[in-house]
């Protein structure tokens, strides 16, 4: 699955800068159990010996270029002292999405959930176990990423997404990829909220026909995409992916949005 992909990885970091790349732990859909053969990347955290030079990131760039298009190994790289505090705040850190390296923009993989994601499941390729870490995940911290999340990016996505659909046919065909993204990924944010873990997003769809039965003819079909079998989306489905963003963002803020007693919404 993902080990082929690492040890390549592995090799050619070691080649070209000796020392640098300390430890990689697995962590996603991989770690997850729900990697998917053509679907799923390879998402890791890198841990390095130092701070990283001009030299270090030309080389790494490098690499990243020449690794497979796919699936890609994306991740964050750490130097020591981010990896002794665990930042959730998106600073500029190198990292990689779709296989490219980027160095110069803020990362948004640095939030609670991916800390939370690396305790609880990472895979240690290289490295001590990650019990050995000290990962840390502050639960209030996590608490409010989520429900800010649901409520700054993912409720305004499904706004303008229903803005788009006004005035279309409701039987005119859609791709599965927008619907099974807006049917699955707050479903996995309330999950977390409710029980402090991190599912898959195969997961998410059951998660989901539990918390509204109303979605679960069309959750159980966004996994069923995902996994490569032959679904047909409309726009009545796409527009219903957007109705149950708000559904399960809303839920999630009546139940879990207040803070501890003396705390602040």
């Amino acid at each position: 699955m993902f080990e082929e992909l690492t040890r390549r990885y592995l090799h050619a970091v070691d080649r070209a800068l000796p020392g640098y790349v300390r430890a990689l732990y697995v962590v996603g859909s991989a770690a997850l159990g729900a990697w998917q053969p053509g679907a799923s990347d390879v998402d890791t955290v890198i841990l390095t010996s130092r701070a990283p030079t001009r030299d270090d990131l030309a080389q790494l760039a490098r690499i990243h270029a020449g690794m497979p298009r796919s699936p890609h190994l994306d991740g964050v790289y750490l130097e020591p002292a981010l990896a002794r505090s665990w930042p959730a705040d998106g600073r500029a850190v190198p990292f990689v999405v779709d296989g490219e390296l980027r160095t110069d923009a803020p990362c948004g993989e640095l939030t609670p959930v991916l800390w939370l994601t690396l305790r609880r499941h990472g895979i240690p390729v290289r490295g001590p176990a990650v019990a050995e870490l000290g990962v840390r995940v502050d639960p209030e911290q996590l608490r409010r990423y989520n429900l800010d999340n649901l409520r700054e990016y993912w409720q305004p996505g499904a706004a303008t997404l229903s803005a788009e659909l006004a005035g279309v046919a409701p039987a005119t065909p859609m791709d599965g990829g927008p619907v099974s993204w807006f049917v699955l990924g707050p479903a996995r944010l309330h999950h977390t909220l409710a029980h402090g873990d991190v599912i898959s997003k195969a997961a998410a769809g059951a998660y989901l026909a539990g918390l509204f039965p109303e979605y679960a003819d069309l959750a159980r079909r966004a996994v069923g995409w995902r996994a490569g079998e032959a679904e047909r989306f409309t726009a009545a489905d796409l527009l219903a992916a957007a109705h149950s963003v708000n559904a399960v963002a809303d839920d999630a803020w009546r139940r879990f949005g207040r803070s501890a007693p003396g705390g602040s919404r």
